[in-house]
């Protein structure tokens, strides 16, 4: 990592949650922070720090992505840390789901992620370091009913991140994925499209249950701040380390898994959300 001048990190989807308590971390810590998201007026909070550079970004445009790094560039001089956080969740049947709604959610989790890092790499290259960290879910590596297409595009990080390493190793960046549990944060409101309206489908039942489920189980969620400070963590480690679960109920959902055949965590994930046989 750069130590003969301040440090710059690029963040997507930092107008709240996540980003934007991760754009403050960073900037407490001294670094030059480029904070960006779709609408410029949920920055202002942002745009008061003196180290905090905020700038317009939809990450599922190509050409905004890479004029969002060239901004970087000619500001800060390089980009020592990418952190792609932008995303939002699609829950409901699968069934239910309209082919733009499916479409949506993969230009925003998958195709964004690809758009944002594929700008960033040849000045990392060239600077022969820098540390890429993608936002996934625990939900890239276990799964719950009624997010199948929300977990498609986070298993997809994960595969991508970890394929990804092996390449960018021999140019002195690092990969490494953060895995959060339930994170309190607008994520279930703002952040969280349905594949439905109404009732008036054959998963009404299920989505009741499943929905009031999840809301039971939300006093057991990391704060943005604690992901914030995990994050920065595994920007600054030093390490090779690919995968970062983070959260209470990720480590204990994750411990399960490791410990039990596929038909028992199926089971218990049954019974947690509501709907054993």
């Amino acid at each position: 990592m750069n130590t003969s001048a301040h440090k710059t990190v690029l963040i997507t989807g930092s107008s709240t949650g996540i980003g934007h308590a991760t754009a403050l971390h960073f900037a407490d810590q001294g670094w030059n922070v480029v904070a960006t998201m779709r609408n410029l007026e949920n920055g202002a909070e942002l745009a008061k720090r003196p180290n905090i550079r905020v700038v317009a970004l939809d990450v599922t445009n190509r050409e905004a992505a890479e004029h969002a790094v060239q901004d970087t560039l000619t500001h800060f001089g390089r980009i020592d840390v990418l952190i792609n956080n932008a995303g939002y969740g699609l829950f409901g049947p699968f069934e239910t789901a309209s082919q733009e709604a499916i479409d949506k959610q993969f230009q925003t989790n998958v195709y964004g992620i690809f758009n944002v890092t594929r700008a960033a790499l040849p000045a990392m290259r060239a600077q022969k370091e820098g540390v890429v960290i993608n936002v996934s879910s625990i939900g890239g590596l276990i799964s719950f009913p009624l997010v199948s297409l929300y977990h498609a595009t986070k298993f997809a990080v994960f595969g991508f991140s970890e394929s990804l390493q092996y390449e960018l190793a021999p140019h002195g960046i690092k990969v490494k994925v953060i895995a959060p549990g339930g994170v309190k944060t607008d994520f279930a409101s703002r952040s969280l499209a349905l594949t439905f309206t109404g009732n008036d489908h054959p998963y009404a039942d299920t989505v009741e249950r499943v929905q009031a489920a999840f809301e039971s189980r939300r006093d057991n969620h990391s704060s943005s701040e604690d992901l914030a400070v995990a994050i920065y963590g595994a920007a600054t480690d030093g390490t090779d380390r690919l995968r970062y679960v983070v959260g209470p109920d990720a480590e204990q959902t994750i411990g399960a898994r490791t410990q039990m055949s596929e038909a028992e965590f199926q089971a218990m994930i049954r019974q947690y959300m509501g709907l054993s046989k």
